[in-house]
């Protein structure tokens, strides 16, 4: 399913600790297209009912230490084993991050800001250094909606929890996360401190990139924003969730659904402007800070490119979605309007030929940020 000119990665997080028994709960596959200049990020839940080769039918989650249990070092091996065996996928590279160096990662970028679309309310340790054992030391924590700054403690809460939500969602903030980081490294210095910091993280992540991997592939980074990165979920109805006969909950594949999927998201079919790069201007016409922030990364999942803009004033009631494009196809207003949970009537036909964007929205106090963005992948 994978074609020769695709580099794909697996992502994995792991509570491992010394001595302890640990599963690999974060497991995400990214598809990397140099000549199309995109990347499609696939969360694979961990409950994932699969045949695990030399072993037999287990959670996904489990493969990584049932190889590493055979021999150390073989956990990736299997686990890439098992996800080509299952999904067609193959897996080019892997690295691994315990629960410390991802803190470490988003805490040596500065902190990540991270777009919360929709509020997200769960139990959270009051602080980090308390025992997580008394439950007297957890209260319920809110976040969003807004462009909400994280450090690397609550970046992993926001990541890893999910006591009043599931994997699904769980899956959905991840990618958030793996989203926000990637973009934080972009407006820093990161680039030219690769060395560096492979040096700092070599003790904390297990990959078996090499340095040289790694700053061969930077260069592509500098071309690809948020609106080049495709997120899809395996979720239901790609997969059902059941109790098997020893009482433990899994995930069964729906295998023509899940293949569909794959398919689909696999493919180096070309950006989704086809004619040209549309760019889309957003603006806060509101007091709600943050919120032009939500609305562009909205738009990046479905494929378009944005940019931020001031607005003139901040006491718009009503949102609106200005097209200064001179064709002004219906079509394509209305697939906008759909992303952005917008009225027809929100519609102002402005042609501005000598404009360099295509689409100005102006955000009102009617605008609602939150959206599912599985359901808005091109």
């Amino acid at each position: 399913m994978t074609d020769q000119e695709t580099v794909t990665f697996l992502l994995l997080g792991s509570d491992k600790r010394p001595g302890a028994s640990y599963r690999t709960d974060t497991i995400v596959v990214a598809a990397l297209r140099p000549k199309t200049g995109q990347v499609t990020l696939i969360s694979i839940p961990r409950d994932l009912w699969v045949y695990i080769p030399g072993w037999g039918m287990n959670k996904i989650n489990a493969a990584y230490q049932h190889g590493e249990l055979q021999a150390k070092g073989n956990g990736s091996q299997v686990l890439k084993d098992t996800i080509l065996y299952n999904l067609g996928i193959r897996i080019d590279h892997t690295a691994m991050v315990e629960f410390d160096g991802f803190r470490r990662i988003v805490d040596t970028l500065g902190g990540i800001d991270v777009p919360v679309y929709c509020p997200y309310t769960d139990w959270r340790l009051i602080s980090p250094e308390l025992d997580p054992l008394n439950e007297n030391n957890w209260a319920l924590y809110t976040v969003g909606p807004g462009l909400v700054h994280m450090d690397g403690d609550l970046a992993l809460w926001y990541a890893r929890s999910r006591l009043k939500s599931n994997d699904y969602d769980r899956g959905r903030r991840q990618q958030e996360v793996l989203r926000a980081i990637y973009a934080r490294a972009l407006s820093t210095d990161t680039i030219a401190r690769i060395p560096q910091l492979y040096a700092d993280f070599s003790s904390t992540i297990v990959t078996d990139l090499s340095l040289g991997d790694i700053l061969s592939l930077a260069p592509l980074s500098l071309h690809l924003n948020n609106a080049d990165i495709r997120s899809y979920y395996i979720r239901p109805p790609l997969i059902a969730g059941m109790i098997n006969e020893k009482g433990t909950y899994i995930q069964i594949i729906n295998r023509d659904a899940l293949q569909a999927m794959l398919q689909k998201a696999l493919s180096s079919s070309p950006p989704l402007q086809e004619e040209s790069k549309l760019l889309v201007e957003v603006r806060n016409g509101t007091l709600y800070e943050g919120w032009d922030a939500l609305a562009a990364e909205r738009l990046n999942y479905a494929g378009y490119d944005t940019r931020l803009a001031e607005s003139e004033q901040r006491d718009f009631t009503t949102t609106l979605l200005y097209d200064l494009t001179v064709m002004q196809d219906p079509s394509r207003a209305a697939s906008l309007l759909a992303i952005l949970g917008l009225p027809q009537s929100a519609l102002v036909s402005f042609p501005q030929p000598e404009s360099e964007v295509s689409y100005v929205i102006i955000l009102g106090t009617n605008y609602q940020p939150c959206f599912k963005p599985e359901n808005l992948s091109p």
